[in-house]
């Protein structure tokens, strides 16, 4: 029998205990008939003041998340749904691909992982070949990023660094400070822009930043679920967050 609220797939979540942004951007992109389920990567409020402690609580989270998926399973979800997407693109499109596998080799169901479900919405477009993208990160994790982009053959033109100073930090950047990175890093030379960091909320001005803008504006937790659903043969339209889940 299937669940009585989730009786078209129900969807564990993992994501860091410091995380205020997911669970919040994702129920709000439900659709009726899936359910999400909150399992937290167990972390402190890391201090990141430079490359090498922001890495260091990067790497923290993902040696706890299998500890975190083993706690999803007990709910017997029918697929995973990342809400961590630091760590997904590090070691490129090899790391990222060996990152996942580890995780589904625990679970034994599929995973959706920011790195990829961002490269699968920009493809979805069609004519994305160039972009520009907005992090919280720190320079050696927006490499990362930059590298795993490259190797799924977009090209970077420019990125940006909040340098957020701790995790719980990431979810108190406002809208304001988003919009105006968004401005600077436009321009004719780049098809879409993106945003990664998923403690970062910008579901929403993402699509308000589509209309001002005048091209495609991808948020991390909107491309994550997305995918997710789409993977599960869930084709809902839903507006509110931006093109990519509206029409695709």
């Amino acid at each position: 029998m299937p669940d009585v609220l989730g009786w078209r797939c129900k969807f564990g979540v993992i994501g860091p205990s410091t995380n205020t942004v997911v669970q919040p951007d994702f129920d709000d992109m439900r659709p009726p008939g899936v359910t999400n389920h909150y399992s937290r990567i167990v972390v402190e409020n890391p201090k990141a003041i430079s490359d090498e402690t922001f890495y260091a609580g990067t790497m923290e989270l993902s040696d706890n998340t299998i500890a975190a998926v083993k706690a999803a399973m007990t709910a017997a979800p029918d697929y995973l749904v990342m809400g961590m997407s630091a760590v997904t693109f590090y070691g490129g499109l090899k790391g990222g691909a060996e990152w996942k596998k580890k995780i589904e080799d625990v679970a034994g169901i599929g995973v959706t992982t920011g790195s990829e479900a961002l490269v699968a919405a920009i493809r979805a477009y069609g004519n994305i070949r160039r972009v520009a993208y907005v992090s919280p990160y720190y320079p050696i994790a927006n490499r990362e990023v930059t590298r795993y982009l490259n190797d799924c053959g977009i090209e970077v033109v420019r990125d940006h660094c909040l340098r957020c100073p701790s995790w719980l930090d990431i979810a108190a950047v406002p809208e304001s400070t988003l919009a105006k990175v968004l401005r600077e890093l436009d321009g004719d030379d780049v098809d879409a822009l993106l945003q990664v960091g998923t403690n970062l909320s910008m579901v929403r001005l993402a699509d308000a930043a589509e209309r001002f803008l005048g091209k495609p504006v991808i948020a991390i937790n909107t491309a994550t679920y997305w995918h997710a659903l789409r993977a599960n043969g869930i084709n809902d339209r839903i507006s509110g967050f931006g093109s990519l889940l509206e029409r695709y």
